[in-house]
């Protein structure tokens, strides 16, 4: 019940229906705010309670600076959570975990059940094994249920062990897709109140229902499980960037195109902890799905949110996607209420502002390794001839002719490339030849591209035509089609397109998040085996939103973005080294050259299947009895009770050891004597890097566990399908094949040094860890500029405390990763302004003491803390930048805090 101390409680009548409000216009200032703090201070009027949520709280918001630096806290109320599998797994298996905790301490463990509506979408675990055949889905799904039975059915006991908590089975689309087409509300109802939906979601990507005026970002599943535990999301009023949009895209120009201009300028900019809002007439000519599709890529350029306002086109979609008439008339009229309508002239007050002209944007890629990264597609091939220098060997450099090439970032000539010519016998008997930079995935994947489909039947279109002037795919060329839903595949069928998909081999492999996170599946083993025998640089095309190192296939060494259409036209091509601008694809019945221009469909091509292949019946079908499931899952059986009966043979799901040894007093912190460093790393080390992903190599920590378990190397699975295994994840921490360790130069992958032995020999670092805790000894990391970027992957953190890591000293951090270190105990420090551990000669062999971390025992938070590495001393900033933070670090993780407030209640 809220304070109302700005008697803000009101009443909106739509319809036959009345609904209890709470008026933003009763706060002075609100009318100026941008569209994203209102939503904010909505949700703080609405909950409102005179302790964590004041009327000072609400002033505070209410006369924002938008040029002053963060420095109010609030707390922030979601309306609810959403999770994929992956993550969502190891959020469910905490939730009965801290059951039975609670059951030992002498509490209820009913009390441990989510307060919000939390829904989890299985979509993470489908692996395109399967390929380029009509019954590549159904394989691809069987092969799914016989890996992850056991998570399945942990899942559905979840389902329905705990209120609130809803599933929708495999098979069904990519989470943030789901999100958009159903479960979004955009204005939520609950308890007879209206009010702005919001959410956190266990995935970064869940920016995307920013698109449709819904504020919500993701976090990690340790602070997801704390908002479904009716716990407040602790933040600072951030800045707001202002984006402004005119004009329209030019003819031939996609989405992708934007997201990448936008990503790049963005990046550029800096927006790390910061809302991106667009705003101005540019944003009443972007269709719903390029907002959404903009929005999708907030994490890439390093923004919290990346939000539009609500409009006629908000409506539109919510109409087409078969939400309740009433729904959209309460949308309307709440929107137009409250001051959360789009203005096309109003100018908010904003920190920042940039503007773009939709007709400057020019048809791109990007890559090799970074989204941000974009290249003018015309320029594609002669960059390709730069950078792949950087993954080939002085060999082949050698080869190529190091003179021929000027050593300047945009090289003027494209002689001297780097090129290995090797023979392939395929498993059919055909012969054929690849070469550095050859195609060897081409992918339509992820929920960037799949929710918008403008670039959807763009892909199709391209492939009709190419199939109609005789093209066909390389024969290299591993080629998936996974939709973020079914909605894709109907208006495939409705229009008579899937065919020409079918015939140059992009045949459906499933409905989730396949190539993006690195379900791509092997390639044909005759081919890996050539890439890998000739240590080849081969590329992946893909229409999704990461291309980091190591993350796309283990074969694969550069990786780009691209739209749709330009994936199919990739595919045909073969190689990164053609310039598909300029260069023919291949020729036709007659052997006429047939280049891009000749089988790219034109606007009014796209936008006619649009208007006549997708109608709000599909919509409607899809998702009419989205949360029950198939056959398949429906006969999945699970055991029943409040608490979990855990399967001590199970390699899968076990019980964390979060937990154990837990009192009902906290104990103080203390500071970190006599550490060694686990990792010292460069910049831009991801959460790709740090967190167990993808394939597990036999010959790892993760590989030997569960060979001694008993699991035959068929039956591995990926790291992400183990989520729910603490055993299997703390093994593969940091052990990305392409993690560099600065303390043992010369590995790629999870090695270290070890110096509880002589000398201090080269080791896995998961048995270093084990090592150093056996001898009592803490572990630091340091690290540099953006630690921790990319996905919100609660286990870079959780497998960071698990191996022991008290603290980690970086340049500087992404929001979400240092937010979960402080989740799960661990303490980030940053280092002095301008400072780095090269700078201040740190080798990573030092011990080190950091001193000053017990103030925080006094309930402040002290602004740094002395470091003290060998002979080295400085003074490292503090990076728990709230109180609410400083209460989880002080509880040993928010875990431990929300478990002991629960208690008391």
């Amino acid at each position: 019940m809220s304070a109302n101390s700005f008697d803000a409680r009101s009443t909106l009548q739509v319809g036959d229906e009345s609904y209890e409000i709470f008026r933003l216009d009763k706060v002075e200032g609100s009318a100026r705010l941008p569209y994203s703090l209102k939503v904010l201070l909505e949700n703080l009027l609405r909950t409102e309670d005179g302790a964590n949520i004041t009327a000072d709280h609400i002033r505070a918001l209410g006369g924002w600076d938008s040029q002053a630096q963060p420095s109010q806290e609030i707390q922030f109320t979601p309306a609810r959570v959403i999770m994929q599998d992956f993550t969502g797994v190891p959020c469910v298996v905490d939730l009965a975990t801290m059951r039975e905790a609670v059951k030992e301490l002498g509490g209820d463990p009913a009390k441990i059940n989510p307060l919000a509506p939390a829904e989890l979408v299985i979509d993470h675990s489908v692996i395109a094994d399967k390929f380029g055949t009509a019954n590549a889905f159904q394989q691809n799904v069987e092969l799914e249920y016989g890996r992850n039975k056991e998570r399945y059915q942990f899942l559905r006991w979840g389902q329905t062990a705990f209120d609130e908590f809803k599933v929708v089975p495999p098979g069904t689309g990519i989470v943030h897709q789901v999100n958009i087409e159903h479960l979004a509300r955009t204005v939520m109802t609950r308890n007879g109140q209206a009010y702005p939906d919001t959410l956190v979601g266990t995935d970064s990507h869940t920016t995307m229902v920013n698109g449709l005026g819904v504020l919500g970002w993701g976090v990690g599943g340790i602070e997801a499980e704390a908002a479904m535990l009716g716990q407040p999301v602790s933040m600072l009023i951030p800045r707001v960037v202002g984006f402004k949009l005119t004009g329209e895209l030019k003819p031939g120009t996609t989405a992708t195109d934007l997201v990448l201009t936008i990503t790049e300028m963005l990046r550029k900019h800096g927006v790390v902890g910061k809302f991106v809002e667009f705003y101005g007439e540019g944003v009443a000519a972007t269709s719903l799905a390029n907002r959404a599709t903009i929005g999708n890529m907030s994490p890439e350029f390093g923004s919290t949110a990346a939000i539009f306002p609500i409009d006629d086109e908000t409506l539109n979609y919510l109409k087409l996607t078969g939400r309740s008439e009433q729904q959209v008339a309460l949308v309307e009229a709440y929107a137009k209420e409250q001051g959360l309508w789009l203005d096309p002239a109003a100018e908010p007050d904003f920190s920042e502002k940039l503007e773009l002209d939709l007709s400057t944007v020019v048809p791109s890629i990007a890559g090799p390794k970074r989204p941000q990264d974009r290249i003018v597609l015309a320029e594609a091939a002669q960059q390709f001839t730069h950078d792949v220098r950087n993954y080939v060997s002085e060999a082949d450099l050698d080869e190529a002719g190091k003179e021929s090439f000027p050593a300047s970032d945009a090289p003027a000539v494209s002689n001297g490339t780097p090129s290995k010519p090797t023979q392939v016998v395929a498993a059919d008997g055909s012969v054929f030849e690849i070469d550095h930079g050859a195609v060897t995935v081409a992918a339509i994947t992820s929920c960037t591209n799949t929710s918008n489909p403008y670039v959807m039947v763009a892909a199709a279109l391209v492939a009709k035509k190419a199939v109609e002037k005789g093209l066909s795919r390389k024969p290299w060329v591993k080629t998936t089609l996974a939709p973020g839903s079914k909605v894709v595949t109907d208006y495939f069928d409705k229009a008579n397109l899937t065919p020409y998909l079918d015939k140059l081999g992009f045949n459906l492999v499933g409905y989730g998040c396949t190539t993006c996170i690195g379900n791509s599946g092997p390639l044909d083993e005759e081919i890996s085996k050539a890439i890998n025998e000739n240590d080849l640089a081969v590329t992946s095309v893909l229409s999704g939103n990461r291309n980091f190192e190591g993350r796309i296939n283990p074969d694969v060494k550069m990786n780009y973005l691209a739209s749709p259409p330009l994936v199919v036209a990739y595919a045909i091509a073969g190689s990164m080294k053609v310039d598909i601008t300029t260069e023919a694809l291949g020729t036709d019945q007659d052997g006429n050259p047939v280049y891009l221009k000749d089988i790219w469909p034109s606007e009014a091509e796209v936008n006619d299947v649009v208007a006549n292949a997708i109608g709000e019946d599909m919509f409607s079908k899809s998702y009419e009895d989205v949360f029950a499931g198939d056959a398949q899952w429906q006969a999945l059986p699970i055991p029943t009770g409040d608490t979990f009966e855990w399967d001590p043979q199970s390699t899968y799901v076990r019980k964390p050891p979060y937990f154990e040894g837990m009192t009902m007093e906290t104990s103080p912190v203390s500071d970190v004597q006599g550490a060694r460093v686990l990792a010292k790393l460069g910049d831009s080390v991801t959460t790709d890097h740090i967190s167990p992903a993808g394939a597990i190599k036999a010959d790892t920590p993760a590989g030997q566990y569960l060979t001694e378990h008993g699991v035959e190397r068929r039956d591995f699975n990926s790291y992400g399908s183990r989520r729910g295994n603490h055993e299997v994840m703390i093994r593969g921490t940091f052990a990305n094949i392409r993690l560099r360790n600065q303390i043992a130069p010369g590995t790629e992958g999870g090695f270290t040094r070890d110096f509880t032995q002589e000398g201090g020999p080269v080791s896995f670092i998961y048995d270093a860890s084990q090592n150093y805790q056996a001898a009592g000894i803490p572990l630091v990391i340091l690290a540099g500029k953006e630690y921790g970027s990319g996905s919100s992957r609660d286990w870079a953190a959780k497998g960071t405390a698990l191996l022991g890591v008290k603290a980690v000293i970086a340049e500087s951090y992404e929001r979400i990763h240092r937010s979960n270190l402080i989740g799960m105990g661990v303490l980030p420090l940053q280092f002095p302004e301008g400072a780095s551990a090269q700078s201040l000669g740190l080798t990573g062999e030092e011990t080190f003491d950091i001193t000053g971390v017990t103030a925080l025992n006094d309930g402040g938070i002290p602004e740094t803390v002395k470091v003290k590495a060998g002979d080295v001393e400085f003074d490292a900033k503090v990076r728990i930048d709230t109180p609410g933070e400083a209460d989880y670090y002080r509880n040993g993780g928010i875990m431990q805090y929300v478990l002991r407030s629960l208690i008391r209640k």
